[in-house]
Formats: C-alpha cells, structure tokens, sequence
C-alpha cells in the first residue's frame, strides 16, 4: 500500500511526521497526505471519510491549512452511526468555530441530534453546541437545550447546563427563559450537575437582573444549606480532596453567594453563619483549603457590613502572609488592598507582616508589598513606616530601587509633619539612592529649604556633611550645590546652630572645595556643572578673600566642549571682570520659593491672573499674584523680600541693568497725564498699562509670564540692545516690535482679534462627579480651519487618579491630533493639561462634534467614563 494513500492508517502517519529530521522534510510528508485526502475527497471515499477526518485534526493541530475539509465534517455528523457522529462532532469543534459561514449548515443536523433517543449522541450534540454556538444557533437550539435541562440522565442535564452557560452569554436577551429550569437544577444531589447548575445561575445573575432578584428571594437558603451540608459531610472518597468534601463547589457555591448577598443586607445576614463557619473550619495546609478560604474572604468582603466577619477575613489573609507559598501571599497582599477601603483599621494590624513581604525575594511579592504599605501610612504612623523602608532602601535590589524611592518620597512628602523630620528624610533617601530619585523631587526639597529660613543653617550643613560622605548621588551634590551657592555664609559662619547638631568647622575655602569637586567629578552631568558654575558665581561676593580663585576655577570652562559650560563661563567671568557694580544684585538669594505655586505646577493646576501696578488683573499661564504696586526690583524677582531696597529710582535701576538710555522715557510727562513712578517706566517700555485703547490688550500675560520664567537669566540680560527708541512723552510706540526685541522673540499677545481671530470662551466639555474637563479655543492666523484646543481634566474628589488617560474620537470630516498630557497621574483635587489640534474640512458648513473616553484608576480599581461633545462654537 502507498504510504501516502488515504487508507494509511493515522498511527502511521504520525509516525512518519514524527521521524522528520527537519522541518521541510515535514511540509513534504503533510502536503503528500493533504493530497492523498483531497483525492479521496474529490471521490466521495466513505469508507475511510473518518480516518481521513482524524488526519486532519492531526494536521491542523499542527498548524497547517485544513479548510478544504470542513465539509467532510457535516457529512460525518449527518450518517446515522455513533463513531463517525463522534469524529464528525470533534473535527467541528477543532476544524470550525462560530465565525465560519459553512457552520449554519449544520443547525438542522445538531437540531436531529438534540432530539436522538440515543443519550450519547445527545451528548455530542450539546457539547459541540457548547463550543461553537453562535447567536442564530442559540436562537434556533435554546428550546431543546431548555427541554434537555430535565432530562433523566444527569450527564445530560449537565451538558445542558453548561451549553445554556454559552447561549446566555451569546444571546442574553434569552436569559429569562433559563431562570426556572436552573433554580430547580440547585436542588440536586449529584454534585457534576449541580457544580453546573450553580455556575449557570452565576451567569444568568450577571446578564439580568431579573435573575439576580429571583435567586434573592427564592434560592439563597437552599444555597446556604447545601453549603452548610458540605462543610458537615462526613468523608466522601468520590469527592474528597486533600481531606475536604468538593472544593470545586465550595468555590461555585462561595461565589454564587457573593453576588447574590451584594448590595442586600436580608441575604448577607442569611449567609453570615455559613461564612463564619466555613470560615474557622476549614484548614489552611492544603491548597484546597486555601483556595476555599481565599473565596470565602473574597465573599465576606464583598455582602454588606459585618463588622466581625471582616476582621475574622482579614486575619486570615493575615495568616496566608506567613505562608511559604509565593501564590498565596501575593494573592492575600491583592485581597488587603480591597479590604483597606473597607476596613483600614484591621489591615494596619499587620503591618509588620506587611513589610516584611517588601523585603521579600520575589519582585512581583515586593512590588505589590510596597503598594499595601504605601495606603498603610497616615500622619500617625508615617515616622515608623518611613524608617523602615528607608532602612530597607541600602539593601534593596537595583531594579526595586526606583519604585521603592518613588514611593517613599511621595509618603515623606504628603504626610511629613514638620519640615525638619522632611529635610532629615530627603538627605537619607538622597544619600542612598539619589540617582533613582526625579528631578520634581529634589526640586521640591529646593523649595522647602528655601520656605524655612531658620532651617537654612541646619539644611546647608546637613548637605555639607552629606556630600562629603559620598559624591556618587548626583541629585544629593545638585542640591548641596545649590545651598552652598546660596546659604554658603551662614555655612561658614555656623548660623542658626540648632541644640540636636554636632558642632562644624567649615572655611571659605572649604565651601569652595566642594563646589569644585562638582564640577571636576567625571561622572557630572551638564546640570550639575552648570548649578556649580552659578554657585562659584554666588560665593565669589559672599567670600572676597576666594575671589580670585573662584575666577580660575570659572575660566577653566572658557573652552570647554560644552557649548552652555562655555557661555556661562565667559558670561560669569565677563561679571566678574567689568560688572562690579551690578554684580551684587545679579548673585542676591534667590526669592522664597512659593511652596503653593511650584504644587500647582506640578499638579498642573496655577493661578490663572496676576495684578499689575494698574491694577488690572491679567491672565498668565504660569504666574503668581504680585502686589498691587510692586516695585521694580520685585517685579523682576532680583531680590528677596528682606533685601535692601535700591537707592536709585526705577528708571535708573534700569538703566545700570540694561546698560540703556531711559532719559527719554524719564521726561517730564504732558499736562494730560499723571506722573509716572519706576514701575510706570518699565511698563511704558514693555507698550502695558498706558498704551492707546486700540493696544488695550498688550501682551501683559505673556511678558509678566516670561519675567518671572526667566529670573534665573538675569546675567544675560547685559545683551539686550536692540531697545526701539521711546517717544518724547514717554508713551510706548504703536509697533509692538519693543516687546518681541525685549523679550527676545516672545511675541505679542494671543488676544489681538485682528491677528489670531476671535477669542472663543471656555467650554465645560464634560462633567460627573467626579471629573471636569474644560476646553480653551485658539485658531492659528490665515488658518481658519485649524483649531487649538487646550483641555484642562480637574478632579474634583479626594482620591488620586493614576494611569490617566484621554482618548477622542471624530466624524471623518475632521483630522484629530492629540498631544501627550502633562502627567498620567491626576492629583487629589488638581488639574492637570492636553493639547490638542483639530482640522474641520467642511469649516462653515458644519460643527465640530467629538466622542470622548476617559480612562483612569482610583485605588487599584479601573474607572472608564464616556460622553459626547456636542456644543462647541458654531464657527469653529
């Protein structure tokens, strides 16, 4: 015989395959037997249809092209035998699924089957429509399976039930016809069908509600007592497990509890003894046992409030913590985080457990771990839980070092309780790992040590000592740098000594020493040096006797590769050498950080106007609220508030820091107009507060905004010289070119009607409960098509929202751009910001219009809201 022939036996044609060497020799011996089976195929071969069919699924499993066969498998299910209705009914379920058109075909022959007095070919009719039901077949078969839920054999019943389970979920709309049929399966003895049934009436309470409601009332006592049975049964050896009667349905049954006692306290206190029994009954050193107590914690959690149940729930995922199973301590640290928005109070008694589990050696056990721990702290316990993870960070692995300093400095940040104990903790996690550590965070402990002036000595000195410890952490030396820059007087002269430091004697030239060390470090990255240079700047006025040293050490840069080290070295040496005079007020302290306006940046939320010495209130992007009649020098953020005042008038000062002319801005003003102070001068020369009323919206915002954005530029300010010539009364000229030179390329305002269009209001696109998105309007000039659009998401609730995430969705007579968001994670009542461009082909004709979704998640649990846009401006 052929080898290859359709009558070769499957035995031996796995053989064959299987004494390939390699992979074409393979192809070669599946495309001669695919041959051999089209040819018997093409004629109508009945004797050898079902071992040619068998091949097939030998082949298709192994992943070649077997669809020329499919029809075979309706012949096979149409002969009236039971081993090829067997064949037939298994090469459907492998060779076909629910998408394929050929499947309709075989409705009459399963609707036959269903119908057979033969229980046997009852059960392949059911367990093929089980796999491969589509919704026509479920609306043409439901009646029969129906029927088939009564039937006398329970392996029937069962199949039954479990091909309901696919039919409900296909076609819910046939859920109620289901309902009777499955209460009445709850009451049977034999466990195969009533593990079926129980996870049938599971399904039919998720898709109806009528369901749900039905089971309440009716079934949930017969549930409570089979269950009570169980958990009493003597031995059983054909259901036993590791010493306990039918964990499987233990599990079904715990679930089925569980959506039925949610949300109803009449039914939560039907099934409250059952669960406390099962509960301190069942043993925990058997996975069986786990699995079951698992489920049962899962459900008490779930039903409505009892308060002694929760607790009991909670010590036992306190014991699966000291279990050696890494599945079941991961799966309790997932189940504590649930329960802390229950019962917080009883999850804190672990804690030691808890933190344990952060040192564990499993990642995935440590990352879950740290977690719990961080919804664990609160103002109470933030001092004890913070040492430890501190402790834990020298130890940690490199890869867990990253979130475990992220998460720490968000726990000393949010609840530090004073600003010591918050500079303490900074300096340890900086001393350990501050290479993991972001910028936004040493920025903001920049701006802690700046708010708390009787802290300036005890923070300088800290870092003094921290940064001759190790040189390694480059976010430690970028913050020791900056203090020594600003506060290296009071370092050297021991200013503000507080009772709990160790006395430190530090010299000029020590100060010096470290600032240096900075920049010659090889491992310095660009940021480092550059903070180093203007510190060396700094300390050049605090320390006369370094001076000349200082300059070397800046000249050493002059040619460096570095094109911004070699500019600031020019620069700062080019003060140094012939700007004396202003050199004072260039390196004064920095201004006090406002802790409240650098939160708001973080978190994208700002105050939205500032007030000029007018008195009118502008709209700034990232401003802060000055005084009414600020001076100049505060205008410009040169000095801090405790700082000398200048002698001189506005108009001088300017003019020393311009190396300008303002005597024609100075001049004696006209008989209609009001004396100028300073202040005056420099809005007349930025073309604000004065100008004609067609200027009326000057560009305030935007060179206030740029003032206060660029302070740490100052020293390049000397540049400056292509000033437009002021008009002999002092009056701003009509081009708005001063500004664009001043401000070295920022342009006039977006609000001049005649420029970039109509200015549109803002719109509140979407609003719940829980968030607000605004929309701001632009159009950019000569391109009326073309939309801006800013949207502001604000939360409006006290949780964190992380993994933030906005999608749109437009008509295809437009085009949608979206920009990234300025953060994925949106603060407890914060805001944060998404651009976004949009180009309407049919401007004129028809609206803009746009589906929104917003995803997000709030305490481990994913939100998802939805909604319409259809109110934008006409003539966007």
């Amino acid at each position: 015989m052929n080898p290859f022939s359709s009558g070769t036996r499957l035995r031996d044609m796995i053989r064959a395959i299987r004494s390939c060497k390699t992979a074409a020799e393979e192809r070669a011996v599946v495309r001669k037997e695919c041959a051999a089976i089209r040819a018997a195929i093409s004629e109508n071969d009945q004797d050898y249809r079902h071992r040619n069919l068998a091949k097939l699924m030998f082949i298709h499993m192994l992943g070649y092209p077997t669809h020329f066969g499919q029809m075979e498998c309706l012949k096979l299910i149409a002969s009236s035998g039971f081993p090829e209705k067997r064949i037939g009914y298994l090469a459907l379920m492998l060779l076909l699924d629910e998408r394929q058109e050929v499947l309709m075909l075989v409705t009459n022959s399963l609707k036959q089957d269903l119908n057979h007095s033969n229980q046997y070919i009852i059960g392949l009719a059911l367990c093929a429509l089980g796999n491969i039901c589509s919704a026509e077949m479920a609306r043409d078969l439901a009646p029969e399976v129906e029927r088939l839920l009564q039937f006398r054999d329970p392996n029937i019943r069962k199949k039954a039930a479990l091909c309901s389970i696919r039919i409900i979920k296909k076609v819910p709309d046939l859920a109620e016809n289901f309902i009777n049929p499955a209460a009445s399966l709850l009451r049977e003895k034999h466990h195969g069908v009533l593990i079926t049934a129980v996870q049938l009436c599971t399904d039919l309470c998720k898709v109806s509600s009528e369901a749900l409601e039905y089971f309440r009332e009716k079934c949930t006592e017969g549930l409570v007592k089979t269950l009570k049975d169980m958990a009493n049964s003597s031995y059983s050896p054909e259901y036993d497990v590791a010493g306990i009667t039918d964990p499987f349905l233990h599990i079904r049954l715990l679930k089925l509890l569980r959506i039925l006692g949610q949300g109803d306290p009449d039914a939560s206190d039907c099934m409250n003894d059952i669960l406390a029994q099962v509960a301190t009954k069942i043993e925990s050193n058997k996975n069986a046992g786990n699995a079951i107590l698992y489920e049962c914690v899962g459900t008490i959690m779930s039903i409505e409030d009892n308060g002694g149940l929760r607790v009991l729930a909670i010590n036992i995922l306190g014991r699966f913590l000291s279990n050696r199973d890494n599945n079941i301590r991961y799966v309790a640290l997932n189940m504590l985080m649930k329960a802390m928005t229950v019962d917080a109070q009883a999850v804190q008694r672990h804690r030691a457990t808890i933190l344990e589990c952060v040192k564990d050696s499993d990642a995935s056990i440590r990352k879950k771990a740290l977690d719990l721990v961080y919804l664990l702290v609160n103002e109470s316990n933030v001092k004890p839980l913070t040492k430890e993870l501190i402790g834990y960070l020298e130890a940690s692995d490199q890869e867990f070092k990253g979130v475990l300093t992220d998460k720490i400095c968000s726990l000393v940040e949010k609840f530090s309780p004073e600003k010591i104990w918050y500079i303490d903790q900074m300096l340890k996690v900086l001393s350990e790992a501050g290479s993991f550590v972001k910028d936004e965070v040493w920025h903001a402990l920049i701006v802690v040590i700046s708010n708390a002036s009787d802290l300036h000595g005890y923070s300088v000195r800290a870092l003094y000592r921290a940064s001759q410890t190790t040189t390694e952490q480059e976010s430690l030396v970028r913050v020791a740098v900056w203090c020594i820059g600003e506060y290296g007087d009071i370092l050297v002269n021991n200013v503000g000594m507080l009772d709990i430091e160790e006395p430190i004697t530090v010299t000029e030239s020590d100060a010096v020493d470290a600032v240096e060390v900075a920049i010659k470090r090889h491992t310095s990255d660009l940021t480092t040096k550059a903070m180093a240079l203007i510190a060396l700047l700094k300390l050049s006025s605090r320390f006369p006797s370094c001076s000349a040293r200082i300059k070397d050490i800046i000249l050493q840069n002059k040619q460096s590769f570095v094109l911004e080290l070699q500019q600031r070295s020019i620069e700062f040496n080019c003060i140094l050498q012939k700007h004396q005079n202003v050199r004072a007020a260039l390196v004064e302290r920095m201004p006090v950080l406002d802790e409240a306006t650098f939160s708001g940046r973080r978190a994208g939320s700002l105050p939205t106007s500032v007030s000029t010495s007018t008195g009118t209130a502008h709209n700034i992007p990232n401003g802060i609220a000055k005084p009414a009649a600020a001076p100049v020098a505060d205008l410009l953020d040169l000095s801090s508030d405790d700082a000398p005042a200048p002698s001189s008038s506005g108009g001088d000062f300017l003019q020393d820091l311009l190396g300008v002319d303002l005597s024609t801005a100075s001049a004696p003003p006209s008989a209609s107009q009001p004396p100028k102070g300073g202040t005056d001068v420099l809005l007349d020369l930025l073309s604000i507060g004065t100008s004609p009323p067609a200027q009326s919206s000057s560009s305030a915002s935007d060179i206030l905004s740029s003032i206060q954005d660029n302070t740490a530029s100052l020293a390049n300010l000397n540049g400056l010289t292509s000033l437009s010539p002021l008009s002999a009364n002092g009056n701003s000229p009509a081009s708005p070119a001063p500004v664009m030179d001043l401000l070295d390329g920022f342009g006039p305002s977006p609000q001049k009607n005649e420029e970039n269009g109509p200015a549109y209001p803002s719109l509140v696109a979407y609003e719940s409960s829980s968030l607000r998105m605004s929309f701001n309007f632009s159009k950019q000039p000569g391109n009326p098509q073309t939309t801006l659009i800013q949207a502001t998401f604000t939360n409006l609730s006290p949780n964190v929202y992380n993994d933030f995430l906005f999608q749109a969705a437009v008509p295809k007579f437009l085009q949608l751009h979206l920009d990234p968001a300025s953060s994925n994670t949106l603060p407890a009542n914060g805001s944060i910001s998404q651009s976004m461009k949009v180009t309407n082909s049919q401007h004129g004709k028809k609206s803009l219009v746009m589906r929104i979704r917003i995803a997000y998640k709030m305490n481990g649990k994913e939100v998802l809201e939805e909604g319409q846009v259809n109110n934008f401006p006409r003539d966007l």
